[in-house]
């Protein structure tokens, strides 16, 4: 509602909470690509994305789907694949030659441990520098995934509220106590594909 004759009524997607301008201003003044992260319950998408005078840019983009080529088989929306996704993009963006990004939450709540904050450290992971605040990471049990195989290991002696529990797991045949391993075999997969591809 008008307060008075001066009154500028807000740009539409700033009224409707998903855009912070002034942020968004600073960003794209620091001329720095930035390092852009969407998560939802089942899936993680990453982008590397430059502003430019006719619109934004998207230089390097990685979906937790692509998780999938190198064999990963537990569900992607959870903190490990949204650490392997962010390992993938930060290596994708450096076969590119970006070196260097500005991580841009949007307006998703900074909370220490967040998936968006797993996606970082994969893409630090992968060399790609990001200033950020390393308190916010998770620690690396969670980015393993052991809280889950923990989880999953009190669970076993319960076969059905283990089985109601981890069935996506177990459908794929990946026990969720075995996650930890599944991860760091799938992250070896990534980097020794990108090794190959240098060759």
């Amino acid at each position: 509602m008008a307060r008075n004759a001066r009154y500028c009524t807000q740009f539409r997607r700033r009224r409707e909470g998903k855009t912070d301008y002034k942020a968004r201003r600073a960003l794209i003044v620091s001329g720095k690509s930035r390092l852009v992260t969407r998560v939802s319950i089942g899936n993680v998408i990453v982008q590397v994305i430059s502003a430019k005078p006719k619109g934004d840019e998207v230089l390097v983009s990685a979906h937790s789907r692509e998780l999938l080529k190198y064999g990963w088989k537990a569900p992607r929306g959870n903190v490990p694949a949204a650490y392997l996704t962010g390992y993938l993009l930060g290596l994708k963006a450096k076969a590119r030659g970006v070196e260097e990004v500005i991580f841009d939450i949007g307006l998703y709540p900074p909370t220490k441990g967040a998936k968006i904050f797993a996606v970082l450290k994969g893409v630090i992971d992968a060399k790609v520098n990001v200033p950020h605040s390393a308190e916010k990471l998770p620690d690396e049990k969670r980015l393993k995934g052991e809280h889950i195989a923990s989880y999953a290991q009190k669970l076993v002696p319960q076969p059905e509220e283990y089985q109601s529990k981890f069935s996506k797991y177990l459908q794929q045949k990946v026990k969720p106590e075995d996650l930890p391993k599944h991860l760091a075999q799938v992250k070896t997969d990534i980097m020794t594909a990108f090794k190959n591809r240098g060759k």
